[in-house]
């Protein structure tokens, strides 16, 4: 069976979004800045870091080359 792009963007969209989710609360945890405003570079250098790691940018680019 399988599955249109539209249905693979909802679904990875949603699986995504869960995990972040659960990911920024531990985040949150481990810099104890419980109501405090996280600055923009240090949320998206974290993010990048868990969910785009170097290894996967550079094949990325590589790809996009060819």
């Amino acid at each position: 069976m399988g599955c249109t792009e539209e249905n693979k963007t909802i679904l990875g969209t949603y699986v995504l979004r869960e995990e972040s989710n659960v990911w920024w609360k531990n985040v949150k945890l481990r810099l104890g800045v419980e109501g405090v405003a996280i600055p923009w570079e240090v949320f998206r250098r974290k993010f990048l870091r868990k969910y785009f790691p170097a290894d996967v940018k550079n094949k990325k680019v590589i790809e996009f080359m060819e």
